[in-house]
């Protein structure tokens, strides 16, 4: 199976100083949601453009669908949806004329009322685009990028500041592209919603890809299936100290918390409780949970996904 994107030693270099992408190597095959992941200026928007064809690279080779940007540009974007973060549509059109715009512009689009109801904007197609809600515009940006019958979607951070409801839906919607075929590449800043929808993911850090797999394949990296959270008052060791207590894989510190992951949480509590009570200090906080792809990100990132 060939992927339909792949890149190999990809370089992005601004005014010949600053290096925004620093030899990515990529493949993303057919029917996947690949999530590309970093904290700010890691690289990854830089990334997905190059990919989008809207920036050239300094270095590295780009093929979509088998084919480069610079001898099939024309034919490569026949094939593929993008939904920006900030989709900027023109608030005087109505939804169904925006979405017959977008169309227009393609040479076999999918029916304007298909896509509507596929977004479940039927209700709203005489609407302004300026009387939508932050969810409506979105789903609207989202049919934008899918009534050209794309084979790929390009979907950045499609979620961001959406409600709960509203993620669903494009969730759903995503889900629904994949099913049919498509193949999807996803940034976003929710971590669940990257465990969710992605089916193989890279973390980008400084303009290279630091961890690559599937949420379960990279969570059973970190070492543990659970973590134990905890803060004490008076013990002097250091969080690497913590390491010697049965059962521990790894340590990191989140924002004043000791963070350990586990595979046996009964067997590491007892023996943190005791290491606590030998020390004479105070037990402030305890906590345990399922390890997440969030606990991958900060240990290798050292920073949260939405800090800046």
């Amino acid at each position: 199976m060939s992927p339909v994107i792949s890149c190999r030693g990809l370089r992005k270099t601004y005014d010949g100083k600053l290096e925004a992408v620093r030899g990515i190597d990529l493949e993303i095959n057919p029917g996947e949601c690949f999530g590309l992941l970093g904290p700010n200026g890691a690289g990854k928007t830089t990334t997905i453009e190059i990919l989008e064809g809207l920036l050239e690279p300094t270095g590295g080779e780009v093929t979509i669908l088998g084919q480069s940007w610079k001898s099939h540009a024309r034919v490569l974007r026949e094939q593929i949806g993008i939904s920006l973060q900030e989709t900027r549509l023109s608030e005087k059109l109505t939804v169904r004329e925006t979405v017959d715009l977008f169309a227009s512009f393609y040479t076999y689009p999918r029916p304007t009322s298909e896509v509507l109801a596929a977004l479940q904007l039927e209700e709203k197609a005489g609407s302004w685009v300026g009387k939508l809600s932050g969810g409506q515009r979105q789903r609207l940006a989202v049919a934008t990028a899918l009534v050209g019958s794309p084979k790929i979607l390009f979907l950045d951070e499609p979620t961001t500041g959406l409600d709960p409801q509203s993620r669903r839906q494009l969730w759903d919607i995503i889900r629904e592209f994949q099913r049919g075929g498509g193949t999807v590449l996803l940034t976003t800043h929710y971590m669940d919603e990257a465990e969710r929808l992605c089916d193989r993911l890279a973390i980008v850090d400084h303009g290279k890809i630091i961890a690559e797999g599937s949420p379960n394949e990279l969570i059973e990296r970190l070492g543990g299936h659970h973590m134990v959270e905890f803060s004490v008052a008076g013990a002097a060791q250091q969080p690497d100290s913590w390491k010697s207590l049965p059962g521990v894989d790894s340590v990191y510190n989140d924002d004043g918390l000791v963070c350990l992951a586990v595979q046996e949480p009964h067997r590491t509590i007892p023996a943190l409780l005791d290491a606590v009570e030998k020390q004479s200090a105070q037990l402030q906080h305890l906590t345990t949970r399922q390890a997440s792809l969030e606990d991958v990100f900060v240990r290798l990132t050292g920073r949260h996904l939405r800090e800046e």
